[in-house]
């Protein structure tokens, strides 16, 4: 596996072999996690729980911070659609390209977290900005602050929003494990940022408290429909954890509703695998429409590696995006979906 791996990073295995692997892999990691006993599972679950409850909030946020944003930002301009959104995209029959996909999945976001003109706004995890600065753009008279764990983020959306002549917004850099703030917001979001955090009922229980009485909560993450688990660069086999996601989390699609918490689940969302299947392939295209521009920026297996990461996220079709819209209120342990 060592040496597959080894010559698919440098670019001599075609793309059909790689997706190929890839569900190989993920079949053997779920086939390795499932289980037909109803106890079994349930102990399983506790376990995951459980070891949820004993993780910091980011267990290895300087590791994802390097992982994702060593890349060259020029990569990013290049690769993303003009809003720079970098997670999954929104694809029906109406729409035709990128651009469409990241706008109709903005729109959504802002209409499933019920964003009303004049609300203090909470985003966690802004990514290049493409939700902070779209909320900034069309909810002018709302106050916008948002939290990126990269500081080069932070000064590329600062330069966005003094272009388009946002001063509603507001930038904040920090590591999620140390971020408070005695604010109160009318609405919090997030957009696949919490795959990157381990304990969720202690960042449950903060996100509460920067809540009041009657605000919401958004979260936005691509999960299984089953079965949670852990990404841990445990043998060779574990690529995506070693090389993207350490420290990260698969969660399954009932996960919010068996965390114990100051917070419960008000209404939820299934985008299915296929709008994140469609992004990816539209950012691989990009990639390998821009390769001779981007290739002398990278270093060693970089372009390879960043390639592999997008081939490996068009075989999302097992999975799917779960949108939430949480309120303040006692957590609803043990319910399902």
């Amino acid at each position: 596996m060592k040496q597959l791996i080894q010559l698919t990073e440098r670019g001599l295995i075609p793309d059909f072999l790689i997706r190929l692997g890839i569900q190989r892999l993920l079949r053997e990691r779920l086939s390795e996690l499932s289980t037909e006993n109803c106890e079994n599972r349930l102990l399983l679950q506790n376990r995951f729980l459980h070891a949820l409850g004993q993780s910091d909030i980011a267990e290895l946020p300087e590791k994802a911070n390097e992982q994702h944003y060593e890349v060259p930002s020029e990569f990013f301009l290049q690769v993303l659609g003009p809003h720079l959104k970098y997670s999954c995209g929104w694809w029906d029959d109406s729409i035709n390209n990128l651009e469409q996909s990241e706008e109709a999945a903005l729109k959504k976001t802002c209409e499933n977290a019920d964003l009303q003109d004049g609300q203090n706004v909470l985003e966690l995890g802004c990514g290049w900005g493409s939700l902070s600065l779209w909320m900034a753009k069309h909810y002018p008279n709302s106050k916008i602050t948002s939290v990126s764990n990269s500081t080069s983020q932070k000064a590329f959306i600062d330069q966005r929003a003094q272009k388009r002549g946002l001063e509603n917004l507001e930038v904040i850099t920090c590591d999620m494990n140390d971020f408070e703030t005695k604010k109160r917001f009318e609405r919090i979001v997030s957009v696949e940022m919490f795959e990157h955090m381990r304990n969720w009922p202690v960042l449950f229980n903060k996100v509460a408290s920067w809540m009041k009485k009657d605000s919401k909560f958004l979260m936005h993450v691509f999960c299984h429909g089953k079965t949670p688990y852990f990404f841990e660069a445990v043998n060779d086999d574990d690529w995506m954890a070693r090389y993207f996601f350490s420290g990260g989390i698969m969660p399954s699609d009932q996960l919010p509703y068996l965390i114990d918490s100051k917070l419960k689940v008000e209404q939820h969302w299934r985008w299915d695998g296929t709008h994140y299947q469609k992004t990816s392939l539209a950012w691989l295209a990009e990639m390998d429409g821009t390769r001779d521009t981007l290739f002398p920026v990278f270093y060693k297996n970089l372009w390879e590696r960043c390639r592999n990461l997008v081939a490996t996220m068009a075989t999302f079709l097992p999975c799917r995006c779960r949108v939430i819209r949480i309120q303040p209120g006692s957590g609803m342990v043990g319910k399902s979906l």
